[in-house]
């Protein structure tokens, strides 16, 4: 295994898998058991937390992105991707075996079903890592509640550094205590509609909201074509999608978070900030995968817009 060299400081450490999505859009309706659908279109583009540091990245951050990488071509193609978009590689770890870690997108419209697979790799030890570079933010793609992960968070906040976690379909309920303690320690969660639900056990989304905002200071949960809903503190705000003539949603809901951390990162209102998260996430839907993401000049023509500046 070899370790890229050393990495100066920046502004976002994003840490997750790489995967390679292979996404089938445009499919005229489900797909079941003993049938065969033919889609409009097909992309292989890079995903996972690929998609947090790129999208980051493409909005002028200094980002560094903590991944493992083999000798198998899913892994190429997604470190191919990285050098072409100009991503920070001196946090990779590359290993001298196959890491394939790939997921099969089947897109209609605004939804989706998804086949992931993963070649297990052990994880790297983050707080070396965040002492070295005291990052303004630490992204988790999905939520996690090992002792590693609880020891980079604790880390992170004596280095001062917001922590931002996704749930990501992770199976977890607050009734595990070690799912309790993680969530209490990050400052910004950001969950699905539907992943609010399920791990809080509510029965609909003002419980679920209130639950998860006993544990965190500023929770963010995406609905869809909904919008999302933000609470911090007292202070909630429903915000409304931004309509856009949607392909495929894999790569959505990593792009809100990329431009919700944007925001952050200017010390914008949270008003502001899901304002940017929804453009973001809205531009992804797009194209295939992650390849749709904004730009920042793009992003703030957008909100310029919006706002009639």
């Amino acid at each position: 295994m070899e370790t890229g060299a050393a990495v100066e400081r920046c502004e976002v450490l994003v840490t997750g898998a790489y995967f390679a999505d292979l996404v089938f859009h445009g499919l005229p309706r489900p797909v079941r058991p003993g049938t065969e659908v033919f889609a409009d279109g097909f992309g292989l583009v890079p995903g996972g937390a690929y998609t947090l540091a790129m999208a980051l990245h493409r909005l002028g951050r200094r980002v560094v992105w903590s991944a493992d990488f083999g000798t198998d071509p899913f892994s190429a193609h997604v470190l191919s991707c990285a050098g072409q978009e100009g991503l920070d590689d001196s946090a990779f770890r590359h290993h001298p075996v196959p890491v394939r870690s790939l997921t099969v997108a089947l897109a209609s419209g605004d939804d989706r079903a998804m086949v992931s697979f993963q070649d297990p790799v052990g994880p790297e030890p983050l707080v070396p890592l965040l002492r070295q570079l005291r990052p303004r933010v630490l992204m988790f793609p999905q939520l996690r509640s090992d002792q590693g992960t609880v020891a980079a968070v604790l880390a992170a906040r004596e280095l001062g550094a917001l922590v931002v976690m996704d749930c990501h379909d992770t199976p977890a309920t607050l009734d595990d205590p070690a799912v309790r303690q993680v969530l209490s320690l990050v400052d910004v969660f950001t969950p699905n509609e539907a992943e609010a639900l399920a791990l809080t056990g509510a029965g609909c989304l003002d419980e679920a909201v209130a639950l998860l905002a006993g544990l965190v200071p500023t929770l963010v949960v995406t609905r869809g074509p909904l919008g999302a809903t933000a609470r911090r503190g007292g202070e909630r705000h429903d915000a409304p999608a931004v309509p856009a003539a949607s392909i495929d949603a894999t790569a959505a809901g990593d792009c809100f978070n990329a431009g919700l951390v944007h925001g952050l990162l200017d010390g914008r209102s949270l008003a502001d900030c899901l304002a940017a998260a929804a453009f973001c996430g809205a531009a992804a839907t797009t194209g295939p995968g992650s390849g749709a993401a904004l730009r920042a000049p793009d992003l703030d023509r957008l909100l310029g817009r919006a706002t009639g500046r």
